[in-house]
């Protein structure tokens, strides 16, 4: 057997579908602050516990954040860039790839002056590891499955 198919075979991807629910951020303050961030923005977010919901049906995801101050729902096919519109108020070209049991997000800023980000979802039994990096600042994200 070639080693592609062995590789295969014993490799079982981690369950992405479902419902997540932040229990720690560290540095998400200096973050937002790269991302320009404006100071009440910055506290209702540091203030907020977001639940992700992700979804996935015939290739077609659905990833839905809720906090008490809003909820953002991307809609997206892998490897297929769309328009969003970020929570911050930025335009990006964004794309979602999958690496193992990874979903990477990369946002491009339309504007000029505006910021890219990346966004690295990292998935295990109890849940994801979410690293989100702009200008060489990184926040890292913990959320537990529900």
């Amino acid at each position: 057997t070639s080693t592609s198919s062995q590789f295969n075979s014993n490799f079982t991807m981690v369950q992405m579908a479902g419902s997540y629910t932040q229990t720690s951020k560290d540095n998400y303050e200096e973050f937002l602050k790269a991302l320009n961030v404006g100071f009440i923005l910055r506290k209702a977010a540091l203030a907020s516990t977001p639940v992700m919901t992700i979804s996935e049906a015939g290739g077609k995801w659905t990833m839905i954040t809720k906090t008490t101050v809003k909820s953002i729902e991307l809609n997206f096919k892998l490897g297929e860039e769309f328009d969003e519109d970020t929570t911050d108020g930025r335009k990006c070209k964004t794309t979602v790839t999958m690496e193992g049991n990874k979903l990477i997000t990369n946002q491009k800023a339309v504007k000029a002056g505006e910021k890219d980000v990346v966004a690295v979802r990292d998935f295990n039994d109890g849940g994801l590891t979410m690293t989100m990096t702009c200008d060489g600042v990184t926040s890292t994200q913990t959320y537990k499955r529900d």
